[in-house]
């Protein structure tokens, strides 16, 4: 028997799972056959592969050697296929570009300078809470590149086959509290100046709730927390029931202010990823002049920029690009 691909999605789906059962309902089998399957493989390479337990199964030192070989040339095989069908629709379709992103200020700019450069190519956008899900459609090649934020202590589970570009490496979270609250009479607003308020957060935003929880327990704070959608937050904010965190980007109104947190105790990494460095190439600079343009239109982020220039600007040039 020659070992096909087909054959070590098996091998990985049984390692992943820990069991003939789990591995069989993943791959659309039954056990049999699935059990059948391994012992040919077995068979075909003179060795035992998993060591069958009580508990399930466990790759033999054979197993891992030939898992540690099968792992990217399945990640590879599925790349190649999802490359392929891409390429197949936009030779069908014509020019085309799918972007995925979290929210963000910039996603107006971005689109609008693109559409300029791009004329003729279909632009489409999906916007979704959750930047690993994003990063998938992008692995999956139902996404072409996708703009995410990654926060602080969170990681994203950025998919092997992708490439990315950090826009920025640490964006400071801001607070929005409502215009007639005492601290938003303050330049900078402290933790501890909000210690008797109830705070909102989207708990399906990767990483969100776990940040918040973080930098509240740090400054010794335990306020009740209601969780929902931000544009809900953004009503209850503005009539003083919560405060949130927000982009620092994100615009102030008569009834919401936005202020920075005393020592900037969240952050979050912005990054675009695709699957190929020419496709970043095709986004990533009107991308960057989106995001700044964005920054601009921001009086606290403007302000905030300003104040830590010196400490930043290492990390990639002027931190206020000039207008026009």
């Amino acid at each position: 028997m020659e070992l096909e691909v087909r054959h070590l999605r098996a091998l990985c789906a049984i390692a992943d799972t820990g069991s003939l059962h789990k591995a069989a309902r993943q791959l659309g089998m039954s056990q049999p056959s699935l059990t059948t399957q391994l012992r040919r493989i077995e068979h075909a390479l003179g060795g035992q592969l998993f060591a069958r337990e009580r508990t399930g199964c466990r790759p033999t030192p054979l197993g891992r050697v030939v898992l540690s070989r099968a792992r990217p040339l399945v990640t590879e095989m599925r790349s190649l296929v999802a490359e392929t069908r891409a390429a197949a629709a936009h030779a069908a379709e014509g020019p085309r570009l799918r972007i995925g992103s979290t929210a963000s200020r910039a996603i107006p700019g971005w689109l609008r300078r693109l559409r300029l450069r791009l004329p003729g190519t279909e632009i489409s956008l999906q916007m979704d809470v959750s930047a690993n899900a994003l990063l998938r459609m992008v692995a999956g090649a139902q996404l072409d590149v996708a703009f995410v934020h990654e926060v602080e202590g969170s990681p994203l589970r950025l998919p092997e086959s992708l490439r990315r570009r950090v826009l920025l490496d640490r964006e400071p979270q801001f607070v929005s509290l409502a215009a007639d609250h005492p601290a938003a009479d303050r330049p900078v607003v402290r933790l501890g100046d909000l210690a008797d308020d109830r705070w909102m957060v989207d708990p399906t935003v990767d990483g969100e709730w776990d940040g918040l929880r973080r930098v509240l327990t740090s400054a010794g704070l335990n306020p009740p927390v209601l969780h929902g959608d931000y544009l809900t937050a953004a009503s209850l904010v503005a009539t003083g029931e919560v405060v949130t965190l927000c982009q620092p980007t994100s615009w102030a109104r008569a009834d919401m202010a936005v202020r920075p947190l005393h020592g900037d105790p969240l952050g979050v990494r912005l990054m675009v990823a695709a699957r190929t460095e020419e496709e970043l190439n095709a986004v990533y600079g009107e991308l960057e002049a989106a995001y700044w343009e964005a920054a601009r239109q921001s009086p606290a982020y403007t302000e905030w920029l300003l104040r830590s220039g010196d400490a930043r600007g290492a990390a990639g040039g002027s931190l206020v690009p000039a207008t026009g």
